[in-house]
C-alpha cells in the first residue's frame, strides 16, 4: 500500500487482539473509500468496539496493520490520528458536565493548531442541526443533543473518516431519522468515509454501502446488507445471539 493515488482512504489487514489472555480479534481486514459508509454488525461480544479501539489508536493490535492514505499509522496514538483527520464517536455520549455548550466548543476549537474560530463551530453545529444556546450547561443536554454537540466538535476539524460506535443508541425514532439524514449528508455530500457499528439493521439498510458481519472476533460475511443478512451463517450468529 504505497502511494496515495492507488491506496484506499483507510484500510486494515490481519488485525488480531488479545486482552487479559483472551483472543478478542482474529485476522480482521477491510478497506473503505472516501464518501463510503461501511456498516459493522454482529452479536454482543463479537469484538466490534474493540476493533474501533484499534482503528482509532487506543488499542495496539497483537498483529496486523492500519493504513490511512496509504501510510502505515499503526504506531500513531489516538490524538495523532485525530489530527490526521480520523474522528471517533462512542456509544455513550459523554460530555464534561461542568462546562457549557459554548465552553465545550471553545475547548475543541483550541485543542490543537490550527486554532479555529467561533464561526467554525457555528458551521459544524449547523451541519448536525444543533441549535442549543451556547450558555446552556452540558449537564442539561438530552442524549441526542449530546451526540450532536460531540459530532459538531469533530466536524469543525474537517475529518476525512468517522469511526462511529452505535450513534443511534438511546435515541427515539425521529432522532434516528435525523442521524440517518446527517450521515447521508456527511458521506455523500462532504465525501467523508464512515465506519459505523450499529445494531439497528433498519438504519444500516438505508445508509450503508457495504456491511461486514463479525462473530467471535472474526469477519464471517461481507457485502451488500440485503444479500448477506439472510444467509444461514449470519442469521445463526447475529439474530440468535443479539439482545
Amino acid at each position: 500500500m504505497n502511494g496515495e493515488a492507488s491506496a484506499p482512504l483507510f484500510a486494515c489487514r490481519d488485525l488480531s487482539l488479545d486482552l487479559g489472555g483472551r483472543e478478542i480479534l482474529r485476522e480482521i481486514g477491510f478497506e473503505i473509500e472516501r464518501g463510503e459508509v461501511l456498516g459493522i454488525i454482529g452479536p454482543n461480544g463479537a469484538g466490534k468496539t474493540s476493533l474501533l479501539e484499534i482503528l482509532s489508536g487506543r488499542y495496539t493490535p497483537k498483529t496486523g496493520e492500519v493504513f490511512y492514505n496509504g501510510q502505515d499509522i499503526n504506531n500513531l496514538p489516538l490524538f495523532a490520528r485525530a489530527r490526521l483527520g480520523i474522528g471517533r464517536t462512542y456509544q455513550t455520549p459523554v460530555v464534561c458536565e461542568d462546562l457549557t455548550v459554548g465552553e465545550t466548543f471553545k475547548a475543541a476549537r483550541q485543542a490543537y493548531k490550527p486554532y479555529l474560530t467561533r464561526f467554525d463551530a457555528e458551521y459544524a453545529a449547523a451541519l448536525v442541526h444543533f441549535e442549543v444556546d451556547y450558555d446552556t450547561p452540558n449537564s442539561t443536554l438530552k442524549t441526542f443533543e449530546r451526540r450532536q454537540l460531540l459530532l459538531a466538535n469533530i466536524l469543525m476539524k474537517r475529518p476525512k473518516l468517522l469511526l462511529m460506535d452505535e450513534p443511534a443508541a438511546g435515541l427515539i425514532n425521529s432522532e434516528i431519522d435525523q442521524i440517518d439524514s446527517i450521515l447521508r449528508m456527511l458521506s455523500k455530500e462532504m465525501d467523508i468515509a464512515v465506519v459505523i457499528v450499529e445494531h439497528r439493521i433498519e438504519l444500516l439498510d438505508t445508509i450503508a454501502d457495504r456491511v461486514i458481519v463479525m462473530d467471535a472476533g472474526e469477519i464471517i460475511a461481507a457485502g451488500l446488507l440485503g444479500e448477506i443478512i439472510n444467509s444461514p451463517q449470519v442469521r445463526a450468529a447475529y439474530f440468535e445471539k443479539v439482545d
